[in-house]
């Protein structure tokens, strides 16, 4: 027991003597590695990479960004010329064919610019009543009527006498017509579209008993010899005066007075004269507009009150 006591501390010192010599082998092989400038272990090299990677990428974004223009280096995009309106739906957004623009051009044939609420070539839905119209004068203030085919507009289609002198074909649903020239206004509650007859001209409808009946109504733009009548109203005087236009073709639209700065428009009022409260323009120059645009120039018509003076002027027919 004694001697087998003895061989294991001998045993023991080699195994650690061997363990001694290989831990130095291992530090000595580290040394040499570290010192070595290619000797970068791979889990070294793979964790760098990486990071390499990202330092590369970095810069490739960067001027991406700095192409890209601020917002004040940005272009301001140009107003449209375009209404808001889409010129698919909108004639006028349409470029003429020469590309210039078009400067106060002069209205096609039957188009009405300065027209109201009655329109041409436009088919208008009422109904027809009648009264008796004696001589034919009425609201527009014309006087008595060569004829009695004449009418009186309902209240809102009237629209402060500018329907006044109106030449309107009336027509009925049993395929009846007439002609008529508005020279009065019915009141409320006539309703808007509707015509007030003189007696005579309903019975070119339907006879009177019907009393009131359907009908479709348009303007017209008559053949005319006469020309166009001018009358000052009563008490006009070069301080104040009330003018007129009589016999005219097509509804007017417009009367001005000249003076020493140009033409200036009178106010329209309900009985059909048009105003210079202050005598501005009276016994001078005339100027008449239709609602077409025409205009016709009115020389010489010294004040004369009531009294009708003819022109040598007419409004063209459409």
């Amino acid at each position: 027991m004694a001697s087998h006591s003895r061989r294991r501390p001998l045993r023991e010192r080699r195994t650690a003597l061997v363990a001694v010599a290989v831990a130095a082998v291992g530090v000595l092989l580290s040394l040499v590695m570290a010192l070595r400038p290619d000797s970068e272990p791979n889990a070294v090299r793979a964790a760098a990479e990486p990071a390499a990677g990202n330092q590369s990428s970095a810069p490739a974004a960067t001027p991406e960004r700095k192409a890209e223009p601020s917002p004040k280096q940005k272009p301001k995009p140009k107003p449209s010329k375009a209404s808001p309106t889409p010129a698919a739906t909108t004639p006028s957004a349409r470029p003429s064919p020469t590309g210039a623009p078009r400067s106060s051009p002069r209205p096609a044939s039957g188009t009405a610019p300065l027209a109201g609420r009655i329109q041409p070539q436009v088919t208008y839905k009422g109904v027809a009543t009648h009264y008796d119209a004696a001589d034919g004068n009425g609201a527009c203030l014309y006087g008595p009527s060569p004829d009695l085919m004449v009418a009186a507009m309902n209240h809102t289609d009237y629209e402060t006498s500018k329907a006044c002198g109106a030449h309107i074909l009336v027509r009925a649903a049993n395929g009846a017509s007439v002609t008529v020239r508005v020279t009065n206004e019915c009141p409320l509650p006539c309703a808007p579209g509707q015509l007030d007859l003189s007696k005579e001209a309903f019975a070119k409808l339907a006879g009177l008993s019907a009393g009131r009946i359907p009908i479709t109504w348009s303007l017209l733009s008559p053949s005319t010899s006469d020309t166009v009548s001018i009358r000052y109203k009563t008490g006009s005087s070069s301080h104040w005066c009330g003018i007129q236009a009589l016999g005219h073709r097509n509804p007017l639209a417009r009367l001005e007075v000249r003076t020493s700065s140009g033409w200036s428009r009178l106010t329209r009022t309900e009985y059909n004269y048009f105003l210079s409260p202050s005598g501005t323009g009276c016994g001078g120059p005339l100027r008449l507009t239709d609602i077409y645009g025409e205009q016709l120039t009115v020389d010489g018509i010294a004040i004369r009150p009531d009294a009708v003076r003819p022109t040598r002027a007419q409004f063209a027919r459409h």
